[in-house]
């Protein structure tokens, strides 16, 4: 069984494994990058540490939209964080980026816990442009759980 910190890009809900999560955050004062790629929001400063901030809807082809109140910003563990649960035995093949990255989000959802067996593949009639970010679908109680494949979500950053 893995727990699933949940998440909503417009009315679509995903989810990423607790493990690669550092913290979640309020959305906060995002300094933008000239020239960077659109999918990437700007900077946060992070109790003194710089952390890439990249817009997922964006990154997965949806529109950008305003930063909202329940906007929220999820904090990856970096690979290196990873590693050292890997040296204990936790977070097998886990694997984010050797930078702090962040995702902003739409809004933060429930903790659910789901049986990481079940995991089936993204739908056949997912374009395959939108179909590399995703890992699987899981089913759950309260509903598709979309999960993202974070290292091709991060390739290009």
């Amino acid at each position: 069984m893995g727990l699933y910190a949940t998440f909503h890009l417009d009315e679509h809900l995903f989810g990423q494994s607790i493990p690669m999560i550092r913290e979640i955050i309020r959305s906060s004062a995002i300094t933008p990058v000239p020239h960077a790629a659109k999918h990437i929001r700007g900077l946060i400063n992070l109790r003194g540490q710089v952390v890439t901030i990249l817009d997922l809807a964006v990154r997965l082809g949806m529109p950008r939209r305003e930063i909202q109140e329940t906007s929220h910003i999820i904090i990856l563990k970096t690979n290196g964080e990873l590693a050292s649960m890997q040296s204990r035995g936790e977070g097998r093949g886990l694997q984010t980026s050797a930078d702090v990255v962040g995702f902003l989000v739409d809004s933060i959802g429930d903790v659910v816990e789901a049986d990481e067996a079940t995991i089936e593949p993204p739908s056949a009639n997912v374009s395959e442009s939108e179909g590399h970010f995703l890992s699987g679908v899981l089913k759950t109680d309260i509903g598709l759980l979309v999960l993202l494949d974070i290292p091709e979500v991060l390739n290009g950053e």
